[in-house]
């Protein structure tokens, strides 16, 4: 790690703006290039933190991490020694819809994680907030966009809108210059990557509760801050934007589970590793496997869930409604989506080989607290479920 006074100055060749996955993955590539790279992260503690499902892949997700392998990235090798359960989904199809999956131990995940970036060459990490982005020539902001948008226009073969082709010889752009952090430290670089995940002005909605943050700590009902000085600049520069919704459920204590009739699902025998680099070696947690188990809703968690829509969070963006990803709704968005269905999955999964939080997948909510106990316990193995934390 790198240090600086308040209001001294560091020079790199590329800023990486976030520790989580995608940040992870930018700064080592970045630096596997030869480039002089500087990975800024809040806390070094979390980097590589899990904020939601310590879990890797799937499909068509597990496809995703097996290329990034491919191109000498970091987390399949990682998730290869803190995977604690490993299947291939779908494997009774063919191979192109097949999707490996692994459910990793989170602390384990975050120590093999800082171990790969510390190996990398050319990489420093660097413990502050990022508050702005120091552009040279802002003022041409306006020129430049004005040529861009008279340029002659293509349209490439993947993109659903036309893009210039350039903005000619004599017209002045702004250039980055690097990052100015929250102590005051001026990170010059001519390359500056934003992997912020939930902290780009971050807003935090429990029920019709909603607080700032970009995440809560793990096991903790404290918040880390959501990066507003970041999210300012971006408007400055006039940087499309919008806003993402994201839900998270429930954590609960697995002392308080009755896993008697709920279906066992161990992991593979032998478990399939992500990373090529692996294949001979296996994974590191080979002795240790865990099993998850499968529970599903009922008629009477549905009917919690209409009685109480009342006390749903109220979103900005999207007429209220909150813009989702696809791949993982909401257990009411699934309910009133599906009114005819009787019944949803959910998986109980670990969250490490020394804690007793587990995550049940699938059922993702910001209601009350006392609205998510009332629906949890109306769940097949939850009746007397106690909750560890619920979550936004």
């Amino acid at each position: 790690m790198v240090t600086a006074p308040p209001g001294g100055s560091l020079s790199v060749d590329v800023v990486v703006i976030g520790g989580g996955h995608a940040g992870c993955e930018a700064a080592a590539a970045a630096a596997r290039a030869g480039a002089r790279t500087l990975l800024l992260t809040q806390h070094v503690a979390t980097i590589g933190e899990m904020s939601c499902n310590p879990s890797f892949g799937g499909v068509g997700k597990g496809t995703l991490v097996r290329e990034i392998d491919a191109m000498d990235g970091v987390m399949g090798r990682v998730v290869d020694n803190a995977g604690i359960q490993f299947r291939v989904l779908n494997r009774s199809k063919g191979p192109a819809v097949q999707g490996p999956r692994a459910q990793a131990d989170r602390d384990l995940y975050k120590v093999y994680m800082r171990q790969a970036l510390g190996a990398i060459p050319n990489l420093c990490v660097f413990e502050d907030s990022a508050e702005d982005v120091m552009v040279e020539g802002e003022s041409w902001a306006e020129e430049a966009r004005k040529a861009s948008d008279a340029a002659v226009r293509v349209i490439g073969a993947y993109a659903h809108v036309s893009k210039p082709t350039g903005h000619g010889t004599q017209v002045r752009v702004p250039q980055i210059a690097g990052v100015v952090t929250g102590s005051g430290v001026h990170i010059h670089a001519k390359k500056v990557v934003i992997t912020t995940g939930t902290f780009l002005r971050g807003m935090v909605h429990i029920g019709k509760d909603k607080y700032p943050a970009g995440r809560h700590q793990r096991d903790s009902a404290d918040v880390e801050p959501p990066s507003v000085g970041l999210a300012k600049t971006l408007e400055r520069l006039q940087f499309p934007m919008s806003r993402l919704t994201t839900g998270t459920p429930p954590r609960l204590d697995t002392r308080s589970i009755n896993y008697d009739g709920l279906e066992v699902q161990p992991s593979d025998d032998p478990p399939v590793p992500f990373s090529y680099l692996n294949d001979e070696r296996g994974v590191l947690q080979r002795d240790r496997l865990v099993c998850c188990h499968m529970t599903f809703t009922t008629k009477a968690t549905h009917d919690v869930i209409n009685a109480h829509r009342h006390l749903l969070p109220s979103f900005l963006g999207n007429e209220g409604k909150g813009q989702g990803p696809r791949y993982c709704p909401a257990i009411e968005k699934k309910v009133i989506r599906f009114p005819d269905k009787e019944s949803h999955h959910i998986w109980l999964e670990p969250e490490g080989l020394t804690t007793n939080t587990v995550y049940p997948n699938g059922i993702n909510t910001a209601f009350p607290p006392e609205v998510q106990l009332t629906m949890l316990r109306t769940i097949p193995g939850l009746e007397h479920v106690d909750m560890v934390r619920c979550e936004p």
